[in-house]
């Protein structure tokens, strides 16, 4: 489950991004400002908002110790904050003054990327703040851009809907067209690929209007998207399932971020709102199997998945699972969206063979109460089973 725990409305127009280190929350806005959050309580911390930009803050971004925020503004420049105190360190301007769209930092701190609508790239020194390196693609203003966890690599997206990958000397890597309407965000998946191959993986689908943002969780395993149909949608990217719709927010959802250390989501937008959203830690589908190797799991009895679940903190599902009969290997063959639902059963034991019978004709409903089944997943009931093997070895011994 997901919760709407809080909602900032400190700003007096657009939202256009927000972004988590592992004690703040920053967000940015049409009106020119940066709004700092204690991530303790939502107050807003003493210094803040920032200013210093002229136009439209677009972008903001924390290095990755935390220490440092970088903004980019319609006026041309890149400005670096510190944290501690809301003090500028630097003020970087784009060589052709032209309005800088995004800024990210490199995952080692010692690079600054900074794009601009003429289609500038430069590479900042992020410690001296001199400009190392510039390039800029053939069309469109730069909107977006990621770095990959090793850092040896960024991309960036152009408005013309072009990828285009660099490296850290800024050479040109790859480019491709990747959307025909224009890209307007991109973010790298912490899930680790062996080796550097651009290619087309899949589409994500559930909005009804063109997406404005996306954002991977840092364990890689969610992925988060706003759009212009006013609604944020959370995917297993495992299995590109729907794990969530969020439809709070009145106007388009311009921005989303994951918390580092906490399961926290802002989202914000042009209804003027940065929105914080929680994932309830009981969440079963939050839960990960112990790095163990698969045989040993899957001998695991029916008690080492109930001692399991109790070191995740899930004592409540205990019962339920005791009840399913869900041992080691049940446990692996069971997907997240398993975990979620699908041990929501009848209560009700029937012939397996029957029963994929009774489903194969599309009927939904369970067989004795007719309700709507939560999932179409059969799991054995083992407990029965035995009992029946037992009769009949008794049975055949008289």
């Amino acid at each position: 489950m997901v919760k709407l725990i809080h909602t900032l409305a400190d700003h007096d127009d657009d939202v256009n991004c927000c972004a988590f280190s592992s004690s703040l929350l920053a967000t940015c806005s049409l009106d020119k400002t940066i709004r700092l959050y204690s991530l303790s309580d939502f107050t807003e911390v003493p210094y803040s908002p920032l200013k210093f930009h002229t136009y439209a803050v677009h972008c903001c971004c924390f290095s990755p110790s935390g220490h440092i925020l970088a903004s980019c503004s319609t006026d041309g420049t890149t400005v670096l904050w510190d944290v501690q105190n809301g003090q500028i360190l630097a003020v970087m301007e784009q060589p052709s003054g032209s309005p800088v769209r995004v800024c990210r930092f490199s995952p080692d701190s010692t690079c600054l990327v900074s794009g601009a609508s003429d289609g500038t790239v430069v590479l900042w020194n992020a410690q001296s703040y001199k400009l190392h390196r510039c390039a800029s693609v053939k069309d469109g203003s730069l909107v977006a851009c990621a770095f990959s966890p090793p850092g040896n690599l960024f991309v960036t997206g152009s408005s013309c809907g072009d990828l285009t990958v660099w490296d850290d000397k800024m050479r040109c890597l790859h480019n491709e067209k990747a959307h025909d309407l224009g890209i307007t965000c991109c973010d790298f998946s912490s899930q680790p690929v062996p080796g550097f191959e651009l290619k087309y993986k899949s589409t994500l689908t559930g909005h009804c209007a063109p997406v404005l943002a996306c954002a991977f969780s840092h364990d890689g395993q969610m992925l988060v998207s706003g759009s212009v149909d006013k609604s944020v949608i959370v995917y297993d990217t495992n299995t590109e399932n729907i794990l969530h719709t969020l439809t709070q927010h009145t106007r388009y959802v311009t921005t989303c971020a994951f918390a580092p250390n906490i399961l926290l989501l802002a989202t914000g937008s042009m209804d003027k709102t940065v929105k914080i959203w929680q994932f309830e830690k009981e969440t079963l589908c939050q839960a990960k199997i112990p790095d163990q190797p698969k045989q040993f799991t899957e001998n695991w009895s029916e008690d080492d998945v109930s001692n399991w679940l109790c070191t995740e903190g899930l004592e409540d599902l205990v019962d339920i699972f005791k009840m399913n009969n869900i041992d080691g290997r049940e446990l692996l063959n069971l997907t997240k969206e398993s975990l979620a639902d699908d041990l929501k059963i009848d209560g009700y034991s029937y012939e397996k063979e029957a029963m994929e019978n009774w489903i194969s004709k599309k009927k939904r409903t369970s067989p004795m109460t007719n309700l709507v089944l939560s999932s179409m997943i059969l799991t054995p009931n083992r407990t029965l089973k035995m009992a029946i093997n037992r009769w009949l070895s008794e049975t055949h011994q008289k």
